[in-house]
């Protein structure tokens, strides 16, 4: 039986590991071949291990054994130069592009440098800025962008005093947000849809690193995963520590897929009830 997106092709960025590689593998068990980027080394001010070349050699892995093709580039998402050619390979073996998923993206907490906040500003919204720039010539009716946002950043008093880093991270996703409603607007008329998934805390690299369970226990010398979770339920009303990155790829494939074709400029928090409290259901937000 054919799947949802059978004959489509999908972009995504980040896609070497975490929910990257979760969006490529969801989104071709419902039949699509994929074009995948990520950048295999690191940046200096992210204090936790980024994706490297063995991981998105797993992500192709993952793919093939669905029977989906798959073409794979190293690029970072700050140049626009490595996007358009990993963009233009990809079509040129595909034959068309028609989702697009934005969701490169770090966490640099704890440094008191100017350097942080350019950094993660540069990942997180001049990144997701020339994904879309790139994809942008080569989408038609029907195509669908897809944003990767943070309920973290819709929140006043959480990534914002993590340092600069921090609040290059709120203000980059911020954005994001208002750059997915925007673009909603600039793309209606082509009957192409922007629409923006806002994760809570995800199960994935940014967030399972010694790093990050030290940010969540300061009070233990060699905090663990377990450690922290205690702190991560009681910032969640429903309880729930974190999404695991498959939980998202579920949100990324409706908006990928028909059952969503009259859908856009719309902000869908996976948020565990943690945004409740600070929303009026009568404002948009």
């Amino acid at each position: 039986m054919p799947g949802r997106l059978e004959g489509k092709v999908a972009f995504i960025t980040g896609a070497a590991r975490g929910q990257g590689r979760t969006h490529a593998v969801r989104l071709a068990r419902e039949g699509a071949d994929i074009i995948a980027v990520d950048l295999p080394e690191a940046i200096d001010t992210v204090p936790y291990p980024l994706a490297g070349k063995d991981d998105l050699e797993e992500t192709v892995r993952q793919v093939e054994a669905l029977g989906r093709r798959i073409v794979t580039r190293p690029a970072d998402v700050r140049v626009a130069a490595d996007l358009r050619a990993a963009v233009e390979a990809g079509v040129a073996e595909f034959g068309r592009l028609d989702i697009v998923v934005a969701n490169a993206g770090i966490l640099t907490m704890g440094s008191d440098t100017v350097k942080a906040f350019l950094d993660v500003v540069d990942v997180n919204l001049v990144g997701v800025f020339n994904t879309v720039a790139a994809a942008e010539p080569h989408l038609r009716a029907g195509a669908s962008i897809i944003l990767t946002g943070s309920t973290a950043a819709l929140l006043v008093g959480t990534v914002d005093r993590g340092g600069p880093g921090g609040l290059g991270y709120a203000h980059a996703k911020r954005h994001v947000a208002r750059l997915g409603h925007d673009l909603s607007r600039v793309f209606a008329s082509r009957r192409i849809r922007v629409n923006v998934v806002h994760p809570t805390n995800v199960h994935s690299g940014m967030m399972d690193n010694d790093f990050m369970y030290h940010a969540f226990r300061p009070d233990l010398d060699s905090p663990t995963s377990e450690d922290m979770m205690p702190a991560l339920v009681d910032k969640s009303p429903m309880g729930v520590p974190w999404l695991e990155p498959e939980e998202v790829s579920e949100a990324v494939l409706y908006f990928a897929c028909d059952e969503s074709r009259w859908v856009t400029g719309q902000q869908l928090k996976l948020d565990g009830g943690q945004l409740g409290p600070v929303t009026d259901p009568g404002v948009p937000a």
